[in-house]
């Protein structure tokens, strides 16, 4: 299923099972309000645009899932959701592939040499945000998911994340790469939360290939089922 919640953004569920959204127990509102007042003001002074309220409780998320954030970089949603999760919670970081790096005009080797330690700096990172009834937090790369956490999760959440991949699939199969991944890591019943800027109808595909940021939902979804969702 899929809804809008703000111009052009497109927020996307492919569940590998019958999924309804905005189903949160009145204790876990309650809990996603309080971390929401909590987080600092420059944080929430984007909430009208980004809506992470909404955005949670339309893809299902409670705390104590195990929920993996694609490219969460310094955070925006993770110092959300490692507090909201709680301590029965894990959020799961998952780094782009290396090998996507050299596409961008920063992807240089100083920067790619330092996005090595990512996986080992991140987690100690979103620790900082979590407090003292925060979930657990680990880190993985795209392409290279340790077995251990084959069907493992909840939810992956591509939040403003697919569109990279999608541009550069020709140049690596990224794309592919991630939504495989994302089948193998999710429990059976998961769920696939993708948010995107959604391009107006009509537009070109060199418009909507996401080297604009923006993405043909109709298309976006199509590829996802193919993949293996529902």
């Amino acid at each position: 299923m899929f809804k809008q919640i703000a111009t052009g953004i497109l927020l996307l569920s492919v569940a590998l099972s019958a999924f309804s959204g905005d189903s949160l127990s009145a204790k876990s509102s309650a809990r996603l309000s309080a971390v929401l007042d909590a987080q600092s003001d420059e944080l929430k002074s984007r909430y009208q645009w980004r809506h992470p309220g909404e955005t949670l409780s339309f893809f299902g998320i409670e705390p104590g899932m195990t929920v993996v954030e694609v490219l969460p970089g310094r955070g925006w949603y993770s110092p959300i959701l490692v507090s909201y999760l709680g301590s029965k919670g894990t959020l799961i970081g998952a780094d782009y592939p290396l090998e996507i790096w050299p596409n961008f005009p920063f992807g240089n080797e100083a920067f790619i040499a330092k996005r090595r330690g990512w996986i080992e700096e991140w987690p100690l990172q979103a620790q900082t945000w979590a407090g003292d009834d925060g979930a657990a937090a680990k880190a993985m790369r795209i392409g290279m998911i340790p077995d251990a956490l084959d069907a493992s999760a909840d939810a992956v959440l591509f939040i403003r994340a697919l569109h990279n991949l999608s541009r550069f699939e020709e140049k690596g199969g990224f794309f592919s790469s991630a939504l495989t991944d994302s089948l193998a890591v999710l429990k059976p019943g998961g769920t696939l939360g993708v948010v995107q800027h959604m391009a107006p109808d009509g537009q070109p595909a060199a418009s909507t290939n996401g080297s604009r940021g923006y993405m043909d939902k109709a298309a976006l979804i199509k590829r996802i089922e193919a993949m293996g969702f529902e």
